[in-house]
């Protein structure tokens, strides 16, 4: 690890590669599941599904002694449309990177295929509401969102654990830029998605933000206001969250301050 430092309540680190992001962050994940085996019968585990993830759980795929059949397997968001038979689901994502990968007591897909949308987002909901979240591990996409609550849509007192979203222009863009769609046109324009509540309910959140196009996403969640338009910036809240760094995502870092403390 090059630098530790913090922000508020989150604790932050940048490593030396996105690699080494990957390691640090699935060895802190698998010590946390270790714990909570030994006080509870079963955990349950929230995922993101995004390139930025890739190194993070293929890492976890390799913790073989971990007893991944006490672990309860969600997602928090999907495209309508999809589920996880299909590309370009976050489902179908999650599904090849680890959930058919690790013997998961349950895994739980949201279905974008469903013809009322509503009553899946319902459904999901109680799912969630009687699984609570142990741990959360999330992204931050280049606009600030968590899952697909972007600035604006982004409800710091949901009373929604899990709604439909019209998707803002910069989340579609990021998914050209990740390189899941070859252009704009092609980006679904809706998604069912765990709301901003839904994500801080977890017990404890691991963050993982690699990548120069994240660079002003991660300045922004240390050093502006907690509020809406900058979702992101909730995490600084959280009692137990951990937000995970590359050199290149970590640019925009005040260097010899620690982030900014908000009153």
């Amino acid at each position: 690890m090059i630098r530790a430092l913090p922000a508020d309540l989150l604790q932050v680190q940048v490593h030396a590669n996105r690699l080494e992001l990957g390691e640090a962050a699935a060895r802190m994940v698998a010590e946390r599941l270790a714990g909570l085996f030994s006080t509870q019968d079963t955990v349950n585990m929230v995922f993101a599904a995004a390139p930025s993830q890739a190194e993070f759980l293929d890492q976890l795929t390799r913790m073989k002694t971990l007893d991944w059949s006490r672990v309860h397997a969600f997602h928090m968001d999907e495209y309508l449309g999809c589920n996880e038979m299909a590309l370009p689901g976050f489902g179908y994502f999650l599904r090849r990177s680890i959930f058919e990968r690790l013997p998961f007591r349950t895994v739980n897909y949201l279905n974008g295929l469903v013809d009322d949308p509503a009553s899946e987002c319902k459904r999901y909901a109680r799912l969630i509401l009687d699984h609570p979240p142990d741990l959360v591990c999330l992204g931050i996409g280049e606009n600030g969102h968590l899952a697909f609550n972007d600035p604006y849509i982004a409800d710091f007192s949901d009373d929604q654990m899990v709604k439909m979203v019209t998707l803002d222009e910069a989340s579609r863009k990021q998914q050209v830029h990740d390189g899941c769609f070859a252009e704009l046109n092609q980006v679904p324009t809706q998604a069912i998605t765990l709301t901003i509540p839904a994500l801080m309910m977890g017990r404890f959140l691991y963050c993982l933000v690699p990548g120069k196009n994240k660079a002003r996403a991660v300045r922004d969640t240390l050093y502006q206001p907690v509020e809406k338009k900058y979702p992101s910036t909730i995490l600084r809240k959280h009692p137990a969250c951990v937000l995970f760094l590359d050199p290149e995502s970590a640019t925009g870092i005040k260097k010899g301050n620690p982030a900014r403390k908000s009153g």
